[in-house]
């Protein structure tokens, strides 16, 4: 936070975070996994974490056993409630302020007849939108992933820069972006608990936990998007309104839901990106079918880190080699792979930088 000597990144990728409780009896922080904090003579806390990947972390407070974001950093949505956040340079500059013509991140609520409630949206809009009044443009609905809502994209995304950036560069096509929050209920409908796939330990008398039933997590939300959002987008904006200049992407439950949503509605989306969301099976030959004759790109990304060590996010094939045989299938399908990053925000700054350039081509 501006004015604010920590939290800080030293020279060695370490986070040193201070908080300032003297009369706490317990102070931990966790940055993926609880950390030891030290306290000082003055009532000061002190941590300095092992080395990070470069990238946006997380971290959260647990003073006295009350979960707090930090008060000397800015506050994000993540992790389930509101989180404190570290950045760990790149030395990149696409996601940053340049000084280019900027469009506008709007926010919109709307009211759902499949959920009987008003949702919120944010809506970018490319920096000609309201001088150019006759253009009509092309949409991408964008996703954040769990234990997030539809800011985490305009905020942790730095989505308007990514995209403000690459239109100024000529490398992608002005295009609206949607960004709804991943979760939707209907009257009376019970949400569905969400899982990593957490197999039972050897001689465990604990029986594993079933694999999330991830159609009837997301099965509202299909409707949502499908009778909802997209007509009152369609309705209310300068789009598209074609299946040729509508594309669906999204970041880890995200790209599950553009997994689910998108495979099953080839007749209104062309492009589909899955951000550390798993993969698509090029044994179903069916939806291979369907991909090959209808869409244009099929675009999958990673973070190295989440490719060469353990990550229970990670269901199914190996993403890269299912790409392979995806386009040996005759489907236009990109596999990216962010340098050095994790499953963490700038892995999905740079997938969208990769993506958004392939979209909607003249």
């Amino acid at each position: 936070m501006a004015g604010q000597e920590f939290p800080k990144i030293n020279s060695e990728r370490r986070a040193q975070i201070q908080i300032k409780a003297p009369d706490a009896k317990d102070v931990s922080i966790s940055i993926g996994k609880p950390l030891t904090v030290t306290k000082r003579g003055d009532g000061v806390w002190t941590i300095t974490t092992s080395p990070l990947d470069v990238g946006f972390h997380f971290y959260r407070v647990l003073v006295d056993g009350a979960n707090v974001a930090d008060p000397a950093s800015e506050i994000f949505r993540g992790g389930g409630g509101l989180s404190s956040a570290v950045e760990v340079p790149t030395g990149e500059d696409f996601f940053e302020l340049k000084d280019v013509p900027h469009g506008e991140v709007r926010e919109r609520w709307y009211f759902s007849n499949i959920t009987q409630s008003w949702r919120r949206i944010y809506v970018y809009t490319p920096p000609d939108y309201d001088q150019n009044t006759s253009a009509r443009y092309p949409v991408l609905y964008l996703q954040h992933g769990g234990g997030e809502d539809e800011r985490g994209w305009p905020v942790q995304g730095h989505v308007s820069q990514i995209m403000d950036n690459l239109i100024a560069e000529k490398r992608a096509q002005p295009m609206l972006i949607v960004m709804d929050r991943g979760y939707a209920l209907k009257p009376g409908e019970q949400p569905v608990p969400f899982h990593p796939p957490q197999p039972a330990s050897p001689g465990s008398k604990v029986a594993p936990q079933p694999p999330t039933d991830f159609h009837r997590m997301f099965s509202t939300l299909d409707e949502v998007f499908t009778q909802d959002l997209i007509p009152m987008i369609d309705r209310t904006y300068r789009t598209k309104a074609d299946r040729e200049h509508r594309a669906m992407a999204g970041l880890s439950m995200g790209g599950m839901q553009t997994r689910m949503i998108g495979l099953a509605h080839l007749d209104l989306f062309s492009s589909l990106g899955v951000f550390s969301g798993g993969t698509i099976d090029p044994g179903n030959a069916s939806q291979v079918a369907a991909l090959k004759e209808k869409a244009k790109l099929v675009f999958i990304s990673y973070g190295s880190h989440e490719l060469d060590r353990p990550n229970p996010l990670r269901t199914g094939g190996d993403p890269k080699v299912d790409v392979e045989a995806l386009k040996r299938e005759g489907v236009n399908a990109v596999f990216y792979v962010s340098p050095e990053t994790a499953h963490e925000w700038h892995t999905w700054r740079r997938s969208l930088h990769e993506f958004a350039p392939l979209l909607f081509p003249n």
